[in-house]
């Protein structure tokens, strides 16, 4: 008796199961089949299109104008600094960007129900589960926007922070881009940029040492080399003073080394130092004066030994 009660309610059950995922099955197809359903999912998609595509827009538009905006203020009679105004443009440039894409966010969340009250009142409760993991970023947040009004360096900058040296690209809300000559993009948190050494900020020396062999003219190559940097002096932009020659700077093993100081636009010096190192020794080449060099002489002797 027991089983057959048993067998009759797990077919009761069994039919109520069936009954249910059959009610499951037909609401999911009306809900597929309703019109209203398909006309309020396109409207969200083209809802969505029209805030990304605004979004662009706004993004594109602002930047335009702030660039405007800092060409005009390049050309105003009041003279500002080229430096601070182009690091300015890009961090507002970046800060513009995240506004909009944040807003951007809300809103499309906004179009799948999701409401922004409760998400911006719990962003308190968040930010303060996250602090104690969000120091880094925040100190990465201050010290750029101390980097800037400090005027430590801009961009356009060649600069030197730990091991890296190179063009600062960018100085963004959070890490500084800097580019080395050689191509290689280094991307530096701000928190981490405790020491600085700027190239940019003053003029630069260039140091030319070219060495004469002993028996040389002195005097002779002295005065070779103080035509030779002066007319290069008439056509080189980079030099901001003349060229001095200072003379004997040492007496090293076969060699007597002249020296040539000048002053250069900032970070200049090296290009300034080859083009006098070449225009050097093509003057001393067209005047027979010899630039010592590490020679090999070879002594063979013959069946005497002499």
């Amino acid at each position: 008796m027991d089983q057959w009660l048993h067998l009759f309610l797990a077919d009761e059950k069994a039919g109520a199961t069936m009954t249910t995922w059959e009610q499951f099955q037909k609401q999911i197809m009306g809900y597929i089949s309703d019109p209203a359903v398909w006309t309020n999912v396109l409207f969200t998609i083209i809802k969505i299109i029209l805030i990304y595509v605004i979004g662009k827009i706004i993004t594109k538009v602002a930047n335009k104008a702030l660039e405007h905006m800092l060409v005009e203020r390049e050309k105003s009679p009041l003279k500002f600094d080229v430096r601070r105004t182009r690091t300015i443009g890009k961090l507002m440039g970046n800060i513009i960007k995240y506004a909009v894409n944040f807003t951007m966010v809300l809103m499309i969340l906004n179009q799948f129900g999701i409401r922004l009250e409760p998400l911006l009142a719990g962003a308190g409760v968040v930010g303060l589960a996250v602090g104690f993991g969000a120091q880094s970023l925040v100190k990465d947040v201050i010290t750029g926007f101390f980097i800037i009004f400090e005027d430590q360096f801009a961009v356009g900058d060649v600069i030197q922070t730990g091991n890296f040296k190179g063009t600062v690209e960018e100085i963004g809300l959070r890490v500084t881009r800097i580019k080395s000559w050689t191509g290689e993009v280094h991307i530096i948190p701000n928190g981490t940029i405790t020491q600085v050494t700027n190239f940019s900020v003053n003029n630069s020396i260039a140091v030319v040492d070219v060495s004469i062999a002993y028996e040389e003219d002195t005097d002779k190559a002295i005065a070779i080399m103080k035509q030779t940097v002066s007319k290069n002096y008439e056509t080189n932009v980079n030099m901001v003073k003349e060229p001095e020659v200072l003379g004997v700077q040492a007496l090293v093993g076969a060699n007597v080394t002249l020296r040539v100081t000048v002053e250069c636009k900032p970070n200049m010096q090296f290009a300034v130092a080859r083009e006098l190192y070449a225009e050097i020794k093509k003057a001393f080449d067209s005047h027979g004066i010899e630039i010592p060099y590490p020679r090999v002489v070879n002594y063979h002797k013959n069946e005497k030994g002499e």
